[in-house]
């Protein structure tokens, strides 16, 4: 079975979980963050080198400001934890999004984190968070035209690639499968310009259950795809 190198994953479905064994949300939210370790630890076991998950995008803050405050403590707490669990596993980690939103406390330990780990060898894991796709396009094209301002790039420098390393992935592969769990069947402003050659597979399964088994069977699918890359197949 052929492993895709680079996972990406919409962690979908933690409130409504949560509401169905008749916790509150914010439980949904702390399961969750603890499944992340769970699914990092498998998918590195059967061969997973990136590992890409849909945290808190630039559109979450508009959720109730008492469920935006638990998640943002419950972050805090995350990356702190993340920091022994990357020691640990031997985790590279890496957040991409628009930083320069969050706290300054989150702002320092996100820091700290890459710092620590930023020579690890294991799994290359990123957190988006206040990640938009749109919004990550958007800063990207920002630089670029400073840059030719300053005559630093010219117009016919531009190319796929070159622009690809203004994003907030630079250096990091596209992602070859992107999971959304929950039963929801679109992208929601994740990875817009990374997801264009990549597999898509949704399914019913909230992420606190999404577990080992139900990643196998996500791999599995992405198997029996015929990813040809615009190639004509012949007959």
């Amino acid at each position: 079975m052929v492993v895709p190198n680079h996972i990406a994953i919409i962690l979908d479905g933690n409130g409504r979980w949560a509401k169905s064994k008749g916790m509150p949300r914010n439980y949904g939210h702390v399961q969750g963050s603890k499944n992340v370790e769970v699914i990092c630890e498998e998918a590195y076991k059967m061969g997973v080198q990136y590992l890409t998950v849909y945290a808190f995008s630039t559109e979450n803050w508009n959720r109730p400001k008492d469920e935006v405050d638990a998640l943002m403590k419950l972050l805090h707490k995350y990356l702190s934890t993340s920091l022994k669990t990357a020691e640990k596993n031997n985790m590279c980690v890496r957040v991409i999004g628009d930083k320069t939103k969050l706290s300054e406390d989150i702002q320092e330990s996100i820091a700290a984190l890459e710092e620590a780990t930023k020579n690890n060898t294991g799994l290359h894991f990123q957190i988006a968070l206040n990640y938009g796709g749109q919004d990550e396009v958007v800063r990207a094209v920002r630089s670029i035209m400073q840059e030719t301002e300053q005559g630093k790039l010219k117009p016919e420098d531009m190319t796929i690639e070159r622009f690809a390393d203004y994003l907030d992935t630079k250096g990091i592969p596209e992602p070859d499968l992107m999971i959304r769990t929950s039963g929801e069947q679109r992208i929601s402003n994740f990875l817009i310009w990374q997801l264009a050659y990549t597999e898509f597979y949704f399914t019913d399964v909230p992420w606190p259950a999404f577990d080992k088994k139900e990643l196998e069977k996500a791999i599995e699918t992405y198997n029996v795809r015929d990813r040809r890359f615009g190639l004509v197949k012949e007959e």
